[in-house]
């Protein structure tokens, strides 16, 4: 069988992007090093096309969060640097150690097991300190007990890394930025001489204080704005169209979609999209969001349901035609728009993106 030349919809990803919003963290950061994080199989993006172009572009550290995927991007990048962000569980050691993976080392529980099986110095770990966001990483109680006993515990572990992780980067006036920065500067302080790493995306933005020695950008790789508000400094990475199906008139009066949620109040055109929920597109942004027809918007039209979106496209002074593709998220409708029209964020936005989207990329690397 051959493949089949109608998709009714396409996932473009562009690895030239990626590559170059990874050199835009880079020089905002530097001499501070950038790694990529590729965890969730590059934000749904495919971390097996992903990270080859950021290693093409000089990136020699990735993180990911689950042990699977650091198996797996060790056999795409078998000289970088790959930390797991999950910890060093006892039944995760064999593997850690067989795929020279890094564990990120989150409780006294995790520094037990790895220096269990370590030699003296001879085991790479990274460690995550707890500022305040209060998910992984040692608490301040354990944080105490390691500082106090850190000949002991940290015995045969060579820490590469001392880890946090910002609660509101994203908001830079928030006051728990400042906090955090000092109390992880305090956590620095009781623990041996350590490479530093506490921003991500939005915390690059937030300027040098954040930036330490290493810096952790996910989704500002993949084209999102990690800031809420102010200028995107980096480049659409991602482009998803789906074709139209059908285009109609209803007269005023008429309604479309389940529920009847949409009802004309005049004469209107109807195009009917072939991409739905099941396709990623989230059925909260029903009759908030907006696909784009070269370039222009037109909100959608009722309910999203399974397969399929509704738009309305009266006001547009070129219609689309049954065949021609539509933009739902690209250079016109940025994942922001689209985030904040299903009221959540982007990188719910990229995750969210069915595998029954066939993934196409531009500038693949060799």
């Amino acid at each position: 069988m051959t493949e089949p030349d109608f998709e009714a919809a396409r996932l473009t990803v562009r690895l030239d992007a990626i590559a170059a919003n990874w050199r835009t963290v880079q020089r905002l950061c530097g001499p501070a090093v950038a790694a990529g994080v590729v965890k969730a199989d590059a934000y749904g993006l495919g971390a097996c096309k992903v990270a080859p172009a950021l290693a093409a572009a000089g990136c020699d550290t990735f993180f990911v969060a689950r042990l699977e995927e650091g198996i797996a991007l060790r056999k795409l990048c078998r000289e970088a640097r790959i930390f797991v962000l999950d910890g060093a569980a006892a039944d995760a050691v064999p593997a850690l150690l067989s795929f020279s993976l890094i564990p990120v080392l989150n409780s006294l529980a995790d520094v037990a097991v790895w220096s269990a099986v370590a030699a003296p110095g001879a085991l790479e770990a990274a460690l995550h300190i707890d500022t305040g966001i209060n998910r992984l990483g040692l608490p301040g109680e354990e944080l105490a007990v390691l500082a106090a006993e850190q000949k002991k515990r940290l015995k045969g572990i060579n820490l590469v890394l001392v880890m946090s992780h910002l609660a509101c980067a994203d908001e830079p006036s928030d006051a728990m930025n400042r906090m955090q920065l000092e109390r992880f500067r305090a956590a620095l302080a009781l623990l041996p001489p350590a490479p530093a790493s506490l921003a991500a995306s939005a915390g690059v933005l937030l300027g040098k204080d954040y930036h330490f020695d290493l810096v952790r950008p996910g989704v500002g790789l993949y084209g999102a704005g990690p800031a809420r508000d102010g200028e995107n400094p980096f480049r659409t990475a991602v482009v998803l169209t789906a074709k139209v199906l059908q285009v109609r008139r209803i007269d005023k009066g008429e309604c479309v979609g389940y529920a009847a949620t949409f009802r004309a109040g005049k004469p209107t055109m109807i195009a009917t999209v072939a991409i739905g929920y099941a396709d990623g597109v989230p059925r909260a942004a029903s009759s908030r969001g907006a696909a784009a027809f070269r370039g222009v918007p037109a909100p959608f039209a009722g309910r999203v349901s399974m397969d399929l979106v509704t738009l309305d496209v009266t006001g547009l002074i070129e219609q689309p035609r049954v065949g021609d593709s539509v933009e739902l998220l690209g250079d016109t409708i940025t994942l922001r728009d689209a985030a904040n029209a299903a009221g959540t964020n982007e990188y719910e936005i990229l995750t969210g993106l069915s595998r029954r989207v066939p993934r196409h990329y531009q500038d693949e690397t060799p």
